[in-house]
């Protein structure tokens, strides 16, 4: 295994959910094995119960220290933090301590990340609801990592699948609210959010729609004006600054357009104004990112799935696989662009 590979820690997601038994898949199919070298960080015996779902066997070693972790190696390592108990949690259904649990687990995983032990965090589908009842009293675990980072600034959510990746100018608010807060300077940060993180995923130039609010773009006014006051005069400027971004186009046309090439990422005006269309062309395969932060975070765009959990077989891993590909992928650009930062200082 290549040492100069990134390191990327896996969090097996919540115990009650589909996390540990496609994370089991994951692991068990030796994907991620040419592009990272990868950390599983959590509990032995969550990982014992994702084998029994999925019906594989992973070969793994238990460390109490990733210090102790070496490479190459054969087998997974595994940083145990022996405090998750599955025989405790009821699978299929929301549970607060489940919640608080997972909470604490990707704590330290930051932790590990901010002091230069992993690259990436890839995590297993989370439940909201379990995280805030378990006490991280946040909106999303984008606000959560935001938090832990000690973030500053600007930060949003990146879904991505095969044919493009959207951005939110508002993201999990009422929608009531998501409407006052469309203002320039949320889609300014918003675009040029999306050009920075399409840019760090391979895209040279990348090619951004941005979506108007209203039934047809407005129909210049009659359905609301929020496009000519607001979104149009916003997208102009930064085209004139050299983003290549086309604006405010109707919901209604802007995915199929982005469906045909002709848009690396859009951005979207509020959540579910992009989510069913992501969801619709890629549930198993969609891929969620925290944009903008100072470790990459990826997961898949689905969620927990309760109704399949448990012995049943029947959870797909693509999008978990798809997602430690990105994180992998980020990780790498980022040490790449760390490791020529001397160069070019050598070279001025």
């Amino acid at each position: 295994m290549n040492s100069s590979l990134p390191i990327i820690g896996l969090m097996l997601g919540d115990v009650t959910g589909i996390g540990p038994e496609i994370s089991a898949k994951l692991l068990a199919s030796g994907a991620m094995n040419t592009i990272a070298r990868v950390v599983v960080i959590g509990d032995a015996r969550v990982l014992e119960l994702g084998m029994r779902d999925a019906g594989v066997t992973v070969g793994y070693t238990a460390y109490q220290d990733i210090a102790q972790v070496e490479w190459p190696r054969a087998d997974v390592p595994l940083l145990d933090l022996h405090n998750i108990d599955p025989q405790q949690f009821r699978r299929g259904a929301m549970s607060a301590e489940s919640g608080r649990l997972s909470g604490e687990t990707l704590k330290f995983m930051i932790g590990l990340a901010l002091a230069g032990k992993l690259d990436g965090i890839c995590f297993a589908p989370l439940n909201k609801g379990a995280l805030h009842a378990g006490g991280w009293k946040f909106h999303d675990e984008h606000q959560m990592f935001a938090k832990l980072t000690g973030h500053s600034g600007f930060f949003g959510e990146m879904n991505v699948i095969k044919e493009f990746s959207t951005f939110r100018v508002t993201s999990h608010v009422a929608l009531r609210a998501a409407v006052d807060m469309i203002t320039p300077e949320r889609i300014s940060a918003t675009i040029a959010l999306a050009d920075d993180t399409l840019r760090a995923a391979g895209h040279e130039t990348p090619r951004i729609g941005v979506a108007a609010l209203n039934p047809h773009g407005g129909e210049n006014g009659l359905f609301g004006d929020e496009e000519i006051r607001i979104i149009r005069p916003t997208v102009e400027k930064l085209r004139a600054a050299g983003v290549a971004c086309t604006g405010p186009i109707p919901s209604d046309t802007i995915f199929l357009r982005a469906l045909k090439g002709e848009f690396d990422g859009v951005v979207m005006m509020y959540h579910d104004q992009g989510q069913i269309a992501t969801k619709l062309l890629g549930f198993n395969k969609g891929v969620t990112v925290t944009a903008g932060l100072k470790i990459v975070f990826t997961t898949p765009a689905h969620g927990t799935a309760f109704d399949i959990v448990g012995h049943q077989g029947k959870a797909d891993p693509g999008a978990l696989e798809h997602a430690f590909t990105l994180a992998a992928r980020m990780a790498a650009a980022r040490r790449a662009a760390r490791a020529a930062q001397p160069q070019a200082g050598a070279a001025a």
